[in-house]
C-alpha cells in the first residue's frame, strides 16, 4: 500500500465510506454501521437547547444549600454511574474492533470482529482503564492548586445561603489554560490508542508496550506528518458537525418543533387535569418524548454515521502505508506471476 499523506488520505477514506453504505444501499446496513461508529467514535454530539432562565437576586445569585442528605444520594448516583461507566467502556471496545475487522476486511457483517477480538479488546480495555486512572491522577495533580480557592468560595456561598457566579469568574479564567492543555494531552493519548495501537494489538495480538513501542516509532519516524494527521482528525469531524448544523437546523426546528408544542399544549392540560383525564395526558407526554428522542437518535444516527466511519477509514488509511500488514490487508498487493520458462532448446 502507498504511503499517503494527512491530506492524500481523505478523497479514498470518503470513497470506502461510500463503497460500505451506499454500494448497494441498504437501510438495514445502514443504520447498523451508522449507530455503531456513532458509539464508538463520539464524534456526534445531538444539539442542545439552554433553556434560559432569568438570574434570581440583583447580583446572578441564587439560592445555594447542601445538605448531608444531598451529599449521600450524590455519591450514590455517582457509583450507580460509574457502574455504567465501566460496562459501556466495554461493550464500545468490543465494537471497536468488530468495527475495525469489518472495515478492514471489507464485509458487512459484524460478529466474526466481535468474537475473534475477545481477548485483544479485554487487553485494551484494561489499558484503558489504566490510561483513564493515569489521567485522572495527572489532571487531579494539575487542578490541585486550585481546589483551595474553590472550597473556600463553596463555603462562602454555603455561609451567605446563596451562589454568586461573579465571584467565580477570576477562578474560571486561571482554570482555562490549564484544562485546555489537559484536553489536548486527552486529545493525544486517544488518537495514539485508537488509531495506532489498535492495530498492532489486533493484527499482531501484540501486548501494550508492543503496540506502543511500534506506534511511538512510526510516530517519531515522520512527526510532522503524524502532527498534521492529528489536527486533521480533531478539525476535519469539527468542521463537519458545524457544516451538518447548519444544513439541519431548519429541518430539526420543524420536526422538533410540532411534536414539541403539542407537548407544551398536552402538559398544559394535565396541569389542569384531574382523573382519567390527567392520566390520558400523562400518556400521551410519554409517547411524545419518546418519539422526540428517537428522533433525535435517528438523526445523530442517520447524520453522524457516516462522518464517524469516514474518520475511521482515514484513520486506516493514513497508518496503513506506515504499517504494511494493516497496509496489505487494506490494499492487497497484486498476485505474483511465475515467470515464463525459457524455451526448449531445438
Amino acid at each position: 500500500m502507498y504511503v499517503l499523506s494527512a491530506t492524500e488520505a481523505i478523497s479514498p477514506a470518503l470513497n470506502r465510506t461510500r463503497d460500505l453504505l451506499f454500494r448497494p444501499f441498504r437501510w438495514g446496513n445502514y443504520l447498523k454501521f451508522c449507530a455503531v461508529a456513532v458509539l464508538t467514535e463520539g464524534t456526534w454530539s445531538s444539539l442542545r437547547s439552554n433553556s434560559g432562565g432569568g438570574s434570581k437576586g440583583s447580583h446572578g445569585s441564587v439560592p445555594f444549600h447542601v445538605d448531608l442528605g444531598m451529599i449521600a444520594g450524590l455519591a450514590t448516583l455517582a457509583v450507580l454511574l460509574l457502574i455504567f461507566a465501566v460496562v459501556l467502556l466495554y461493550v464500545v471496545v468490543r465494537l471497536r474492533f468488530a468495527l475495525f475487522n469489518s472495515l478492514v476486511q471489507r464485509t458487512r457483517e459484524l460478529t466474526s470482529g466481535w468474537h475473534m477480538y475477545r481477548e485483544q479488546a479485554m487487553r485494551f480495555f484494561l489499558l484503558s482503564i489504566v490510561v483513564l486512572i493515569g489521567f485522572l491522577a495527572v489532571a487531579a495533580v494539575a487542578l490541585a492548586p486550585f481546589v483551595p480557592g474553590i472550597l473556600r468560595l463553596i463555603h462562602q456561598s454555603q455561609t451567605a445561603g446563596r451562589l454568586d457566579i461573579a465571584d467565580f469568574l477570576p477562578l474560571i479564567l486561571q482554570l482555562v489554560p490549564v484544562l485546555f492543555l489537559l484536553c489536548l494531552a486527552g486529545v493525544a493519548v486517544d488518537v495514539v490508542m485508537r488509531d495506532f495501537m489498535l492495530p498492532h494489538m489486533a493484527l499482531e495480538n501484540a501486548s501494550a508496550g508492543e503496540a506502543c513501542a511500534a506506534a511511538l516509532e512510526s510516530i517519531s519516524a515522520e512527526k510532522g506528518a503524524f502532527l498534521l494527521y492529528t489536527a486533521l482528525r480533531v478539525i476535519l469531524p469539527f468542521a463537519t458537525t458545524i457544516a451538518l448544523t447548519v444544513v439541519l437546523i431548519v429541518p430539526a426546528i420543524i420536526l422538533f418543533g410540532i411534536p414539541g408544542v403539542l407537548f407544551a399544549l398536552v402538559h398544559a392540560l394535565q396541569v389542569h387535569s384531574t382523573g382519567a383525564a390527567w392520566l390520558i395526558a400523562v400518556l400521551l407526554e410519554v409517547v411524545i418524548g419518546t418519539f422526540m428522542v428517537a428522533l433525535g437518535l435517528m438523526m445523530a444516527i442517520c447524520f453522524g454515521g457516516p462522518v464517524s466511519l469516514a474518520l475511521r477509514n482515514y484513520a486506516l488509511l493514513f497508518y496503513g502505508g506506515r504499517y504494511p500488514l494493516l497496509g496489505n490487508l487494506l490494499s492487497p498487493p497484486p498476485p505474483q506471476t511465475a515467470p515464463e520458462a525459457s524455451p526448449l532448446p531445438a
